[in-house]
């Protein structure tokens, strides 16, 4: 029987999102692709050290334990790597006990195309060219930026924050933004509060975990003892009164959120300080900052606030 890859919510992540590559990238860069084939080969047996992806996929296939039967998640590695070299990143996902089986390795060229054939909604890699060509395409991906890897395997909780203009929904309002006063935009939400938006590039990866909370109230109806694992949280700049946009267009999805932080301009560190999220996806770089870098941050290069300045 085919595997019913089309049921399940399906994150492809890159080795230099889910890995510490740096190491092994500095032979690659300094003496080329033979040399890197020959480190990989001599540390075959060398697990390779957690990514900044890490903790968010541990905890994310860790989904599947507590729904044996559904087992709705799936992790798929898609690498730039050669299947020869791509053997210490499998034995790496071994030692880490992490349930990937399913890769495709691509021998240097970009993974991106192989997004839509595996299902995912989400591609996560440290290669800024592969993310850019993706969003290009339409695709669902963001560019893990590098931060210090927490990973407490005491903490068994998956917590994910979202921009919502730009990466839950298009960037249409945002636009609105840009090319006016902070009263216009005002203005226009106010009177589009009840009209919902279109889709952005991650909107098909939360509605998706907003099913997987479907289930998890469901353990929760059946046992008192289940502990969630799935948090989630909207950080936006928004504020009243263009809030109620949001709150309209989930709606209108049928999602929802745990959280919705409408800050006003307030710095989202504040926020995400105490939230301490596995990874909080923004479509602004100015956003994408933390004291120390502790917070996992991935950019998603989409619409507006990522468009070439004009000439």
């Amino acid at each position: 029987m085919p595997f019913p890859i089309e049921q399940k919510l399906v994150i492809a992540v890159a080795s230099s999102a889910l890995f510490d590559l740096s190491e092994s990238d500095a032979v690659f860069r300094e003496e080329g692709p033979n040399a890197y084939r020959h480190y990989q080969e001599r540390h075959l047996d060398v697990p390779l050290g957690k990514g900044v992806a890490f903790p968010f996929v541990r905890r994310f296939l860790s989904i599947n334990r507590h729904f044996a039967e559904e087992r709705p998640v799936e992790v798929i590695l898609l690498s730039r790597n050669s299947a020869i070299t791509g053997k210490r990143v499998f034995r790496s996902i071994r030692h880490h006990g992490l349930d990937i089986t399913r890769a495709a390795f691509l021998e240097g060229k970009s993974p991106y195309p192989y997004i839509p054939a595996f299902n995912a909604s989400l591609f996560l890699s440290a290669n800024q060219g592969d993310i850019r060509h993706a969003v290009e395409a339409g695709y669902p991906a963001g560019l893990v930026l590098p931060s210090a890897v927490v990973d407490d395997d005491s903490d068994g909780e998956l917590r994910i924050a979202f921009d919502f203009d730009g990466v839950i929904a298009d960037d249409a309002s945002e636009r609105i933004y840009k090319e006016g006063e902070l009263a216009d935009f005002h203005r226009h939400e106010q009177d589009q509060a009840d009209v919902p938006l279109n889709p952005g590039p991650l909107a098909d990866l939360f509605r998706k975990l907003s099913l997987l909370q479907a289930l998890e109230d469901e353990a929760v109806d059946q046992s008192a003892d289940y502990r969630r694992i799935l948090r989630m949280a909207i950080v936006t700049a928004r504020n009243a009164p263009a809030h109620e946009r949001v709150v309209t267009t989930l709606e209108h999805w049928g999602v929802n959120a745990n959280e919705t932080f409408f800050l006003g301009g307030m710095t989202k560190e504040r926020i995400l300080a105490v939230l301490r999220p596995h990874m909080f996806f923004d479509d602004q770089k100015s956003h994408l900052s933390s004291a120390g870098g502790a917070i996992p941050m991935v950019h998603i290069p989409f619409g507006i606030a990522n468009a070439a300045p004009a000439l």
